[in-house]
């Protein structure tokens, strides 16, 4: 297994997700082996049933990620990356937490820094669309409904595809606010605005 340590400089964000993404392809082309993977699940039927070939790329992996991981917080590597989202010709660059990454201190702030910008182009791509929650099945929401959430969120995820835009309002811990388990302390709560009743994706 590589090492991200090695060289006098700290590598930038992007370069760790080159290297994570490298690593990612080597685990499943079978490269990366670790002989003790059936031991470390706690499920012996669940481990013989995936097999050591399996279960060794997928432990290779993370535990080359928690090396990462590591590696971030040591040399303060930011986990943020900067995406784009068009939608009706108008694009907006985003600061988010890159999935493969963790936040260190400050990453935060940047995050909770780009709400204002994101809701002022949903607000101004959206004025005239109807706007649904992110449920099965979906269901109407008006403008001050999304506001009232708005206000709560900490900071805000947008992506889109050609004829809907989708809206993450966000709060609580950056490693958890995803998982339905962690509400209500953490969590997102997703709207959606489509001209018609929006296609049940997940976001």
């Amino acid at each position: 297994m590589r090492s991200p340590c090695f060289g006098s400089m700290p590598y930038a964000t992007d370069q760790l997700i080159e290297i994570l993404d490298a690593e990612l392809q080597a685990a499943w082309r079978g490269d990366r082996i670790l002989p003790s993977s059936m031991q470390r699940l706690e499920h012996p039927a669940i481990a013989h049933m995936l097999g050591p070939e399996k279960l060794s790329r997928c432990y290779a992996y993370r535990d080359f990620r928690e090396q990462i991981h590591h590696y971030q917080r040591e040399h303060q590597v930011s986990g943020i990356v900067w995406r784009s989202c068009t939608f009706q010709k108008r694009v907006i660059c985003y600061p988010e937490l890159h999935n493969q990454l963790v936040a260190i201190p400050g990453d935060r702030e940047i995050l909770l820094d780009g709400k204002h910008q994101v809701l002022t182009f949903w607000r101004d791509v959206t004025a005239d669309m109807p706007l649904w929650s992110h449920t099965l099945p979906p269901q109407p929401l008006t403008s001050d409904a999304v506001e009232g959430l708005a206000e709560k969120a900490e900071w805000v995820e947008i992506d889109a595809t050609r004829t809907e835009l989708y809206l993450g309002l966000c709060w609580g811990d950056l490693r958890e606010y995803q998982f339905p388990h962690a509400r209500p302390a953490s969590g997102c709560d997703r709207v959606i605005a489509s001209r018609n009743q929006p296609t049940p994706i997940k976001i």
